[in-house]
């Protein structure tokens, strides 16, 4: 079975998800700050009068803080039920890959960030990061730090 993935860039390192769960790629745009929350959720924004979470995905995977700038894009993807924001570096292109040749993330991945992934897939001469959506809900995250 085929499937299509978005990828993108965090810094050096290749990301994909799944493009049924896009509903649109934006300009970074400032957020407002909610007191009390995680340090990865870097605020939420106005999307045509809905609230948007906006989730700083490299300091979530352990990579970092971004410094957004207006070259930072943020996807806007659909999960669950609700619309969450990731800021990337970039978006890269529509890839499409057969899930038989998607592989498990390595056993030393599993733990705080392995659950992000969904698994692993070749994508050119790279390696790209595929991420489990349900594990990058803002719920998720909460019910997640609350466990470790």
């Amino acid at each position: 079975m085929t499937r299509q993935l978005i990828t993108f860039q965090i810094a050096d390192k290749l990301l994909g998800v799944d493009i049924m769960a896009i509903r649109e790629i934006r300009a970074w745009t400032p957020t407002t700050t909610i007191p009390h929350a995680p340090s990865f959720v870097r605020g939420v924004v106005n999307l045509r009068g809905t609230v948007l979470p906006v989730i700083d995905l490299s300091e979530r995977l352990g990579w970092g803080a971004t410094d957004p700038t207006g070259r930072h894009v943020i996807i806007v993807l659909q999960i669950e039920a609700q619309l969450h924001g990731l800021i990337v570096d970039s978006v890269n292109d529509i890839v499409t890959i057969e899930e038989a040749e998607m592989q498990p993330p390595p056993e030393l991945c599993h733990g705080s960030t392995g659950n992000f992934l969904e698994g692993l897939i070749a994508v050119e001469d790279r390696m790209a990061m595929v991420l489990h959506l349900r594990c990058m809900a803002v719920g998720s995250f909460a019910m997640m730090a609350e466990a470790a």
